[in-house]
């Protein structure tokens, strides 16, 4: 069983406390807002724009989220759920090696796409300790490690692969999706450029 390793259990330590059933509900509408808001203008993009679209007043925003940062910081967490999970779900999946590795570099292409402009600072911070966002590539790295190792284990990768490089090349093609504003299912020929470099001819698990 794929377990969480401590670097995603430090970016997901906070217990937070349950809201009522009606209240959680408008929580999740103005995350799920301010996830597409994000995407298509960055993490600038408008708060009142983010109610509009939640369906909620800017009060209610404001009440859930006091600051931009406090909505960035959930955000941030249900993205690191979400990316946690994404790794299990392909580490689980009883598919070919091949398309385990597509369908978790495309949930990585996403991840990483979050909103414009992540990409490339996820991928510049990945090597950078100071870096205020090096916790979160590293909960990435230890996401696709969990991936990686286990097709290593499996023996359906070629021998010397590694997982960090990985993930550096998948984060360049991430950068390529966002900066040429392409759709990420674009993505998928030059991830499977990489796929055919790390994946053994024979492997069918």
């Amino acid at each position: 069983m794929a377990s969480i390793t401590p670097a995603e259990a430090e970016v997901s330590e906070e217990v937070v406390k349950p809201l009522r059933a009606d209240a959680q509900r408008n929580y999740d509408k103005l995350v799920a807002a301010a996830r597409e808001v994000f995407a298509e203008r960055g993490a600038e993009g408008s708060l009142d724009e983010i109610a509009k679209r939640a369906g909620v007043g800017p009060g209610t925003l404001y009440r859930h989220f006091p600051t931009r940062d406090d909505l960035i910081d959930a955000l941030m967490r249900d993205w690191t759920d979400r990316v946690v999970a994404d790794s299990m779900a392909a580490v689980e999946a009883d598919v070919p090696a091949r398309e385990k590795l597509e369908r978790w570099f495309v949930d990585l292409v996403k991840h990483m796409t979050l909103h414009r402009g992540a990409a490339a600072k996820l991928s510049a911070a990945m090597d950078d300790p100071a870096s205020p966002i090096y916790r979160k590539c590293q909960m990435l790295n230890d996401a696709n490690d969990r991936v990686i190792t286990h097709l290593i284990e499996t023996d359906a990768l070629r021998d010397s692969v590694e997982p960090h490089q990985v993930v550096r090349l998948v984060s360049g093609v991430a950068t390529v999706v966002d900066q040429a504003g392409l759709d990420v299912e674009q993505a998928r020929p030059m991830l499977r450029i990489v796929i055919d470099g790390i994946v053994r001819d024979s492997a069918t698990s």
